[in-house]
């Protein structure tokens, strides 16, 4: 059995890390931000947009979640050039990352503003509330808080799925470990650490998830 090089398992902890700090969690962040305005943009179309509108949306939704990712951030980065859009590879992953989210939570925010009782509209109508208002103080607050886990859970994915950008030269957790493997030939310690350094970013984020679950318990009609 191959000792482990512990040298080598502190020396790399750093620039691994250092690629999360500055690629992975920027990266899934900036994308989960942008993804979240196509979600909400294409429920509200689904829900209350014209048979046009809907008919895009649900068409959307359907090429996003009936595709690869891998393939989503190959047509972005290498398929574009080919007709004269070459973008860099940071903006083609976030695009990419963004375009994919943006489909899978478009149906959990619809769900989740579906999920509001009817009673809600009525009652924020009968203070005199325009529909617009009533979808912004009183429908989405409360549809926030069904939303949460599913979306937490897109955005825990996401930061797995960054490490696909490593595949169009994004250096973010994964690509870093890749380099050091190649140049240490130590490929399985170093992608078992780059696999602890995920999982310790997802738990993070599983804590957040709970404690901005508890946060939004005060928007729940009772």
């Amino acid at each position: 059995m191959t000792e482990i090089d512990w040298d080598l398992v502190l020396g790399s902890l750093g620039p691994i890390v250092g690629g999360a700090i500055r690629g992975t969690i920027p990266l899934a962040v900036a994308s989960f931000a942008a993804g979240m305005v196509f979600a909400v943009v294409v429920a509200l179309m689904r829900l209350y947009g014209n048979r046009a509108l809907t008919i895009v949306a649900r068409l959307y939704v359907s090429v996003i979640r009936g595709t690869p990712l891998l393939v989503q951030l190959f047509v972005v980065f290498y398929g574009l050039p080919s007709l004269g859009l070459t973008i860099d590879p940071w903006p083609s992953a976030i695009i990419a990352f963004s375009l994919n989210v943006g489909g899978y939570a478009a149906e959990v925010v619809r769900a989740a503003i579906l999920s509001v009782p009817k009673g809600q509209w009525e009652a924020a109508y009968m203070i005199g509330m325009s529909r617009r208002t009533s979808l912004h103080r009183v429908i989405l607050p409360q549809a926030s808080r069904v939303a949460v886990p599913p979306l937490s859970n897109t955005f825990i994915s996401l930061v797995k799925d960054t490490s696909l950008a490593s595949l169009i030269l994004v250096t973010e957790l994964f690509r870093e470990a890749q380099q050091i493997a190649a140049f240490s030939q130590e490929f399985m310690m170093l992608y078992v650490e780059a696999a602890i350094v995920y999982w310790v970013v997802c738990l993070a984020l599983s804590s957040g998830q709970s404690a901005l679950e508890r946060r939004l318990d005060q928007y729940v009609a009772h």
